[in-house]
């Protein structure tokens, strides 16, 4: 069966025979993409494929693809943030990245994605305001909800027509998440289909917690990556049989005249040297402005953008030399201080608070901007980047690692809450999953990983790191040769900030 995709797209041959032999696998479950014909899943009936491919192959062209067409045939997409009434007959997809900077990737080029966690466990809602939830939904009459006037009202409806985003629906009618989320509970039933971007970044575990969820499963990846710790080097997709797994090649018509993706297949290169590698990066730097060669670590970009290192020691330095430079002070932090959320730290018998932690986005391996002190002692005011709800107050455990002291200074602790690591510096492993419009690589780093002589699953690690670490610039990229801070322009803000990131809709998929 042929499937053709949505006209206005021209596809290459290797994304139209993975949009055919998916859409062939959704018609065998009951989702038919050319007639726009769905019929009840069947039970019993289970499927995971893989579409994998390097920076360029077009893997978020056609997961958007896919998306549109499952929702023009009729396919409900859940997201985190709330979920109706479940009808015997619907049809549900899910669209799921392992961090929430992989899903707001994805949004900011419309696709309505969001964390696995919060798919795994779901809002419960006040009744009353869920009745608001039902009516935006169109499951339910308008509500007269004692406290909000049908001006609210109003607002939360034109907010929803707008942006499909029912939390945000209900704070343009004045509405906190506290006021109308009263808790966070496991999912039970298993949903549909799910899309999961990012794939390489999943291990076993979740991708078994995903299955018992799934009947359905995509997973979308990128080979190349760095493989989750523990993993010996082996993707979750690895595993899937050779018909089960879709590849897709660098479609040179979409990504003509691009440097950075240049120097990234290039390191596909078995007899490529570090040195000869590092020509190239000059080589290009001369010709196209969106490479650059720097002798010199940018302060000023550090504070939003980090610097990727391979070694923790060099993290650590990089970390001190920028809080140096903008004038710190060693027992505190100052507002605009990049965080990295490392987990939480909370006993079992308060897994729900854990569980509210996390569904805010605070997530291990969140990218989190300091905004100041909370009200209560041990709380902090932050940013979460990438989130859709970005602005948190949490109890926070804040760790600032010096270099050759054991223990990490802690300039904010609560008993318990969110711990944090700084940010202004982070390993390319932790990185993976994100994108920032420009990004510094340390080169001293992966010229070490080059002189250790390691490898992972066959390829030299350094060739792994560069090409995790450049594919992170989505406009330009820094390859930075010496151990140098460059001083800042200015004092660190948190202007930029005042606004979350909007959600979108699929009206952008293209």
């Amino acid at each position: 069966m042929q499937v053709a995709p949505a006209p206005s797209l021209i596809f290459s041959e290797d994304q139209a025979e993975a949009y055919d032999r998916v859409a062939a696998e959704l018609a065998g479950q009951g989702i038919d993409l050319a007639e726009g014909m769905l019929t009840p899943r069947a039970e019993g009936k289970a499927s995971v494929l893989a579409v994998v491919g390097k920076a360029g192959s077009g893997k978020t062209m056609l997961l958007a693809s896919l998306t549109k067409a499952l929702v023009a045939a009729g396919v409900e997409v859940v997201s985190g943030d709330y979920e109706g009434r479940r009808r015997k007959d619907r049809r549900t997809l899910a669209i799921l990245a392992p961090t929430n900077k992989a899903a707001s990737v994805l949004r900011l080029r419309g696709v309505p994605a969001t964390t696995i966690h919060r798919i795994l466990y779901t809002p419960v809602y006040d009744p009353e305001y869920e009745r608001i939830a039902e009516w935006l939904t169109g499951q339910g009459e308008r509500p007269v909800v004692e406290g909000l006037t049908d001006l609210a009202l109003d607002r939360a409806f034109a907010f929803y027509q707008q942006v499909a985003s029912v939390p945000g629906a209900l704070a343009a009618a004045g509405l906190k998440g506290s006021d109308f989320i009263k808790g966070w509970k496991r999912r039970e039933e298993p949903l549909d289909v799910g899309f999961i971007d990012e794939s390489s970044m999943l291990d076993e575990r979740q991708l078994e917690d995903l299955r018992e969820i799934f009947p359905t499963l995509v997973l979308f990846g990128d080979p190349a990556q760095l493989a989750p710790v523990g993993l010996s080097g082996e993707m979750v997709f690895d595993r899937l049989g050779g018909s089960r797994k879709l590849v897709l090649n660098r479609i040179h018509r979409q990504t003509a005249d691009n440097p950075i993706l240049d120097l990234a297949h290039a390191l596909g290169d078995e007899s490529l040297r570090f040195e000869q590698f590092e020509r190239m990066v000059e080589d290009a730097a001369r010709r196209d402005g969106r490479v650059v060669m720097a002798e010199r670590v940018d302060a000023d970009m550090m504070a939003r953008s980090p610097v990727l290192v391979w070694r923790n020691a060099t993290r650590i330095r990089l970390i001190q030399a920028f809080r140096g430079a903008f004038g710190a002070p060693e027992d505190a932090l100052l507002p605009g201080e990049p965080l990295v959320c490392d987990g939480i730290e909370l006993p079992l018998k308060h897994r729900k608070k854990r569980i509210d932690l996390e569904a805010r986005g605070l997530i291990k391996g969140a990218q989190v901007i300091y905004l100041g002190p909370g009200s209560k002692p041990g709380f902090a005011k932050l940013h979460v980047v990438g989130a859709e709800e970005p602005q948190v107050s949490a109890a926070s455990i804040i760790k600032i690692e010096k270099p050759e002291e054991e223990e990490p200074f802690i300039p904010s602790a609560a008993t318990m809450g969110a711990a944090f690591l700084h940010g202004a510096a982070v390993t390319i492993h932790k990185a993976q999953g994100s994108q920032w419009d420009e990004v510094q690589v340390f080169a001293p780093d992966i010229w070490a990983a080059a002189q250790a002589g390691r490898s992972e699953a066959g390829v030299p690690l350094w060739k792994r790191l560069a090409y995790v670490a450049i594919t992170r610039a989505e406009q330009r990229l820094h390859w930075v040769t010496r151990y140098r801070l460059a001083r800042p322009q200015g004092p660190l803000s948190v202007e930029d900030l005042r606004k979350g990131p909007a959600a979108l809709t699929l009206s952008g998929a293209e």
